[in-house]
């Protein structure tokens, strides 16, 4: 694996919806280092990849109530356990479950294994409530994918926060999970 500064040079075979994420970010003037790799979609895959970029990339949990009138996006460390029991008291949401792969195309545009917050510009009705671990939040540099579970990314936690939201119209509410048995 190699590190890229920015967008591939050739997008051939590369789906339009990681194509979009570079666009998106390129418009909004956010620098992001590249790296691409074979199929990772657990928390092994990703470690490796870590070590590429030289960041943790999140756990990212597409989540709903039993109604599936509220969806969620949780990003956490990937070191982290969830329960759901601990993440409900905090959002006043009983019966968290995770959701359909159905809606996360619908919302997101993205498929099992590639769930990202890049997915969220996509979600321009703003459907889903993205949850953000307090740890997440204090790491200069965040790993995730552009929407495709075969590139990942690294940003700077500070230009998701300011640019990158506030461009998709989301904002994020800070949890805090410990994660532990």
């Amino acid at each position: 694996m190699e590190l890229f500064n920015g967008r591939p040079e050739k997008t051939e075979g590369r789906l339009p919806r990681e194509i979009h994420t570079y666009d998106f970010l390129d418009n909004i003037g956010i620098e992001y280092l590249r790296t691409d790799h074979e199929r990772a979609d657990n928390m092994e895959a990703c470690n490796v990849i870590d070590a590429i970029l030289g960041v943790t990339i999140c756990k990212n949990l597409f989540l709903c109530n039993r109604q599936k009138t509220n969806f969620y996006l949780l990003m956490m460390p990937g070191d982290k356990k969830f329960k759901t029991k601990e993440l409900s008291s905090q959002i006043n949401s009983a019966r968290l479950s995770f959701a359909e792969p159905e809606d996360m195309v619908k919302y997101l545009d993205i498929e099992p294994g590639a769930v990202s917050i890049m997915g969220l510009m996509n979600d321009t009705e703003h459907h889903v409530q993205l949850l953000i671990d307090e740890d997440v939040l204090k790491d200069e540099y965040l790993g995730c994918h552009p929407c495709v579970c075969t590139s990942s990314l690294k940003l700077k936690t500070k230009d998701v926060i300011d640019i990158f939201l506030p461009a998709t119209g989301h904002g994020y509410k800070t949890v805090h999970l410990v994660g532990e048995d």
